[in-house]
This record gives C-alpha cells, structure tokens and sequence, in this order.
C-alpha cells in the first residue's frame, strides 16, 4: 500500500482507498480492512493521488484543524484543493511573491535551482563513465564531469541571474555535448544527440526528451500547486503569461535523475526504436501513438521506484520527489527553514 507520512503531510496513493474521520484520527480502509491510522493533530495535509474516497466527516473536520486536502488524478496532476476559512496560502503567497520581488533573495534561491541541477547532470555523467565499456567515451564524460564541477563554483559566483542564466546554459550545452556517449554504441546513429532542440525537436531523442519534460513539468506545477504556491512565480525561470515559471524553476533539479534517465533507458533498453518516428515536411520529428503509450507507462512505472531522501532520512518514491521539493521550498518562503536544499542523488 502506498501511505507516505512526510514532512507532516499524509500521501495516499493506493486507488480504491477511503479515508474516514475516526475520532480524531484518519482510518485508512482499503477493501473494507483498516490498513493505516493516523493521528489528525500531526498533520499538516493530506494528498490524494488517483480514485481515492474521502468521508465528509473527515472533509470537515480537516477543514476546521486548517488540514488542506489535495486532489490529484492519477497521473499526477493537479485537480483540486480544499481547505478551511483560516488557510494560510495566502500568507505564502505574499512571502512567495516578495521573495520573487527582491533580485538578492531570488538570486539565492535560483542559485540552489541551478546547482540542484548541475550536480545531478555530472552524476548521471559520472555514472555512465563509470559503466562505459569505451575507454575513450569514458574519458570524455569525465572530463564533462570535471568542467561541470566549475559550473559549480562559477554558480556559487554568479553576481546576478543573468550571469546565473549563462553559466547554466553553458553548463547544459556541455552536459549534451557528451549526452549521446551515455547511449550504446550501435544506437548513436539513430538517437544521437547534435544540438538541443525543443520547438520543434529536429531528432528522435530531443523527441523524448521533450515529451518527457512536458510529464515532469505537468508533476512540478501540480506540486506547486497542491504545496499552495503560485506555480507562474519563479525565481530562476522569468514570468511570462501562461509560462510556469515556478514549476520550471523546480523540474531544474530533476531533469538528468528522473527524465533524462529515463530516456537513456528506453532507448538502450530497445523499448523505443527508430521506426516509432517520424519527420514532417517541415523538419520536424514527432512520436508515434504507441511510444507516446510506452514512455507515458515506463514514466508511471519509474515514478513508484524508490530513493533516499537524504534531507528526510527515508525511502520515497521518485514520484514524490517534485511535491517534497515544493514543501520544503515553501517552508523556507515561510521562515521555517533557511536554505532551500535541492534533492541529490546518491
């Protein structure tokens, strides 16, 4: 069964569960057995993922302790929040945006964004040279890995966005330099990776990887959301109409361990091919349905893998990661915390 107490939130994540108002504790049923209690005053939220019932006894009384309870469907996207009259988003939303108002204090948030995402994208690199059977691929990833380890101290640096701006794009462009090293050799002609592209992606794997993104950015937004954040109000992404920037912001840290992993598996595993693409007129490369089904599957099966969470202490799986990151970013928009500590893996 999929419970997960953390951060004092309660994720539910089994479908078909009911959740009921017993005493002053939350019973979780399943099939009609009690499968978890939980005491309400040691709660702080409730997310449901999926087709979970809850009681209105429990609505209610969740409403009057300031419990939010947090719907969302079954691939993770945000659908509803109910909360009582004396809700503190609004309060949240006032730090959030202030904080997003002051050039220093963004800066020292994006700086946690960028170098979230800069430690993760040089393990993933560190990773695969690890694993090269080529002696020479394996040089080229490490050498990759060291000039990201000054993107590091670049970022540390940086005096203001803009110049925080340059040293991510340039620390991206040499992440995906090597990026088609990361892939089997008799691959690289089908998959290989010259240039970054996204509207339209002009190969088959910036193809994935933007379809991969857009799921990850749709899981960012809703954990922005079900967190009580503005998701279009970031400190590293600049706001544009419709653009979430916030979300943006946060998908940073989870681009190499989570999409990007996912991709190299998918191809190196052979459960996406050449022949589920195709190119337009106009240049550009689209996926066929059924590896839209392939990866949307291999991407709900990846999110129930579990990781430590060093900040936590525990086991979580992947799937919760984008809604731990957005408490802990709200706890220090709060003054809970002091720095924001972006998710690293092991």
């Amino acid at each position: 069964m999929s419970e997960y107490q953390l951060l004092n939130t309660l994720y539910v994540q089994t479908e078909g569960s009911y959740l009921r108002l017993d005493n002053d504790t939350v019973r979780i049923e399943l099939e009609k057995e009690t499968r978890l209690r939980v005491p309400l005053h040691h709660l702080g939220g409730i997310v449901l993922t999926g087709d979970i019932l809850i009681s209105p006894a429990l609505l209610g009384h969740c409403a009057e302790r300031g419990v939010g309870i947090v719907f969302l469907d079954r691939n993770g996207r945000f659908r509803a929040r109910v909360e009582g009259p004396m809700a503190g988003n609004v309060l949240l939303r006032q730090a959030q945006f202030a904080r997003a108002s002051d050039p220093v204090a963004s800066l020292a948030l994006a700086r946690c964004f960028v170098a979230g995402k800069i430690r993760n994208t040089r393990h993933v690199l560190l990773r695969g040279a690890r694993d090269s059977k080529s002696a020479d691929d394996a040089t080229a990833l490490t050498a990759a890995g060291q000039h990201l380890e000054a993107s590091l101290r670049a970022c540390a640096a940086a005096a203001d966005l803009d110049v925080l701006r340059g040293v991510e794009g340039e620390a991206a462009r040499c992440y995906f330099d090597v990026f088609s090293k990361l892939l089997r050799t008799d691959l690289r002609t089908d998959f290989g990776l010259s240039l970054r592209s996204r509207r339209p992606p002009r190969d088959r794997i910036n193809a994935l990887l933007s379809f991969v993104y857009t799921l990850l950015t749709n899981e960012c937004r809703s954990a922005a959301e079900a967190a009580g954040l503005d998701p279009q109000v970031g400190f590293l992404h600049v706001a544009r109409p419709g653009r979430p920037a916030l979300a943006l912001d946060l998908v940073e840290e989870f681009r190499a361990i989570l999409a990007d992993r996912l991709v190299l598996t998918l191809i190196n595993r052979g459960q996406v091919k050449a022949a589920d693409f195709r190119t337009t007129d106009g240049g550009a490369v689209l996926m066929s349905d059924d590896a839209h089904r392939t990866v949307s599957i291999a991407w709900q099966e990846r999110k129930k893998d579990e990781v430590g969470h060093p900040v936590l202490d525990a086991d979580v799986p992947l799937g919760l990661l984008p809604q731990l990151q957005a408490r802990v970013l709200a706890r220090v928009l709060r003054g809970d915390a002091e720095t924001y500590l972006p998710f690293l893996a092991r």
